[in-house]
């Protein structure tokens, strides 16, 4: 019984890889984590706070990812793999729970969580995968986020080594990951011992993607509602919708859809594709919050002037479309050359603008985002025009 325990475990490669139902559930404690992490940046948007905000992100972002890499290799109807992601889920809200009071006495909550998550997936993975050689992958993990555990907790411990410590914890796994967690006597992993569904990673990028831009849209939404409705905030409210919309199309064109295409193409050496599709990931997310931390203080003082707003305002987008340029770079090999224009417009346009009110900032983004997308968009425009034309020439010559 126990040997066939694993084969009823893992999921077929052939598998088409939907996301499933209870992989959509558990994205329901990062939306939460993703607003109590804008909230904590509002609250202290100067550098020590970002930072922090950062880490906290970084620590979330990892939880997602290794649950979202391991969901692709196990069977989301298996009863032990339905345990599994509740787990790492309620673990998930208990570190989101804890964000805004994390550097301010809850440290250990957080950091308890994290630990127990990640060990209390290898508890539950290594006695079931028992005969298999994905047993031997995860005593693997399992030993270096054991070590890893132990800066997470002496950090949450000793509060002036905390953001050095958990900084060094989070190096320290996500270097891992890319060297295939090596260990003496137990090896490193083989690509193919990491070798993931393309289509199902892709689409759950884009899922996690979708749920920072909803997470923008909710806090605009329910900030503007709080605003009195008055003209400026109108008008705050309605760049922030303008941002998200030129957010959402930035990220999904070009390469968006083809993420997954390239992952499989690639096969078992896809698996570096994805680890660095995941990391770029965690940085386009991270443009994305700040973006919408910047939107809310907008929308709630559109008239006032910042300077602290407006660095936030610049660095999301910027960190945004950086990490994009670079996603298009792996996947396709292109470097898109409005948006690499784009960067530097949107700094030197922040610059412009530091003492101007928060609203001429946000139009300057906002307005600079639009251009990139436009511009993108140029060839595309220029071949469906021709088309027509193309088209009628046969005609004109058959009629003549």
């Amino acid at each position: 019984m126990a040997g066939r325990l694993p084969g009823r475990l893992l999921l077929r490669r052939e598998n088409p890889g939907k996301a499933s139902f209870l992989e959509l559930f558990f994205d329901l404690a990062f939306i939460f984590a993703l607003t109590r992490l804008s909230r904590a940046l509002l609250d202290d948007p100067s550098f020590n706070g970002g930072l922090q905000v950062l880490l906290m992100l970084a620590a979330l972002w990892w939880v997602w990812f290794v649950t979202a890499w391991s969901a692709d290799w196990f069977d989301p109807r298996a009863p032990l793999i339905v345990t599994l992601l509740l787990w790492t889920m309620f673990g998930g809200l208990l570190m989101a729970a804890a964000v805004p009071t994390v550097f301010d006495g809850h440290a250990m909550v957080f950091a308890v969580a994290y630990v127990a998550i990640h060990l209390g997936r290898a508890a539950i993975l290594i006695p079931a995968l028992r005969g298999h050689p994905l047993q031997v992958r995860s005593l693997r993990v399992a030993v270096w986020f054991a070590i890893s555990g132990v800066l997470w907790v002496v950090g949450a411990a000793v509060t002036p080594a905390r953001e050095v410590l958990w900084a060094l914890a989070l190096v320290m796994e996500y270097s891992l990951a890319r060297l295939r967690w090596p260990f003496p006597w137990l090896g490193r992993s083989t690509w193919p011992e990491l070798q993931v569904n393309g289509r199902h990673l892709s689409e759950r990028y884009q899922q996690i993607f979708i749920i920072a831009l909803g997470e923008l849209i909710l806090i605009a939404g329910i900030t503007y509602s709080g605003s009195g409705l008055d003209r400026d905030s109108t008008v705050a409210f309605a760049l922030a919708f303008v941002t998200a919309v030129a957010l959402a199309r930035l990220y999904l064109v070009p390469a968006g859809g083809r993420l997954g295409a390239r992952i499989e193409a690639e096969g078992p050496p896809g698996s570096k594709l994805t680890l660095m599709a995941g990391y770029l990931h965690l940085v386009m997310i991270a443009g994305v919050l700040a973006t919408s931390v910047a939107m809310e203080m907008t929308i709630d003082h559109p008239g006032e002037h910042e300077t602290g707003q407006t660095i936030v305002g610049v660095i999301g987008p910027a960190l945004f479309l950086t990490a994009r340029i670079l996603l298009a770079a792996v996947v396709d090999g292109s470097w898109p050359w409005a948006r690499l224009v784009g960067v530097p417009a949107i700094i030197v346009g922040g610059l412009a603008t530091v003492r101007s009110p928060q609203l001429v900032n946000s139009a300057v983004v906002a307005g600079v985002l639009l251009l990139i997308v436009l511009f993108d968009a140029m060839p595309a425009l220029r071949r469906f025009i021709r088309q027509p034309g193309e088209s009628a020439a046969p005609n004109q010559r058959r009629h003549g």
